[in-house]
């Protein structure tokens, strides 16, 4: 489970490097979305995976 979170966060900030690398912006907008958007992805799959193991 923890390596699945990071590997979400990882795509997410590697995405988002390569968009602003991509698109030349100065500040990093696109690295600052896409790793809280990896971020809530990640919790969401956690906490989906820990009520679908409750019995």
């Amino acid at each position: 489970m923890a390596t699945q979170m990071a590997a979400t966060i990882f795509v997410g900030v590697w995405g988002g490097k390569k968009l602003d690398e991509y698109l030349k912006n100065e500040t990093p907008v696109f690295t600052l979305v896409f790793s809280l958007l990896g971020v809530v992805i990640a919790m969401y799959n956690v906490i989906k995976d820990f009520i679908k193991k409750k019995p």
